[in-house]
């Protein structure tokens, strides 16, 4: 099997035990992955995360102009500004994953760290994430904010939408995203109750022992 056919199931495989989890429903969220040669490989606009065909992702060239496969996401601005702003981008996940959504709408959360430090994984895959302004799913102001921020961020939450998380391959993507959404939850399930953040020095410290971007 050639290396488009493998990131072709593995992009299957992964929305696939992501649905399966609740992590995504229905016809939301969507991927996307660097090819070989330098294109994209995108889910399709309407599709499920269930049931995604292999043969029908959208496929890109380098240019990004399309040169099979159905219709891409309609969120392809926000993709775009990732791989635009992020040399290191190698995929890409967006989800609809209820906890991370419900954080975004509590009125108290930090815009420039959306995430509160009760764990050391979310900091050490995610660094901070931004929380960016509610705009209607598609719009190109989507990459706009994202492109504002100049690369300096892997993950942005797109408020009461979603999160979206660039990694440096599919796999890497995936499990920050997973982790992204599991920290949210414990946000939610902890809110009210006063729970023990990490300090600002066991932040520091995971930050230099484990060489992680983060942007002030």
């Amino acid at each position: 099997m050639s290396e488009m056919s493998d990131l072709r199931e593995c992009i299957c495989m992964f929305a696939r035990t992501m649905h399966g989890r609740g992590l995504t429903h229905g016809s939301t969220g969507n991927i996307s992955a660097r090819t070989p040669d330098g294109g994209l490989l995108v889910t399709p606009t309407g599709s499920s995360f269930l049931t995604l065909d292999p043969a029908r992702l959208s496929h890109f060239d380098a240019e990004l102009n399309l040169i099979d496969g159905d219709k891409p996401t309609k969120e392809m601005p926000l993709h775009r500004a990732f791989y635009d702003t992020r040399g290191t981008t190698g995929a890409i996940v967006h989800l609809h994953s209820a906890h991370s959504v419900a954080l975004s709408m509590m009125p108290d959360v930090d815009e420039d760290d959306f995430l509160p430090h009760l764990t050391p994984y979310p900091i050490m895959k995610l660094g901070r994430v931004k929380l960016l302004p509610y705009m209607l799913p598609g719009d190109a102001a989507i990459g706009e904010a994202i492109r504002g921020l100049a690369g300096k961020r892997s993950a942005v939450m797109l408020a009461n939408h979603g999160p979206v998380v660039a990694g440096k391959d599919l796999e890497a993507a995936v499990y920050a995203i997973e982790e992204l959404e599991a920290s949210a939850q414990l946000a939610m399930m902890t809110r009210g109750q006063n729970p023990r953040l990490l300090s600002d020095d066991e932040v520091a410290r995971l930050v230099e022992t484990f060489d992680v971007e983060w942007d002030a």
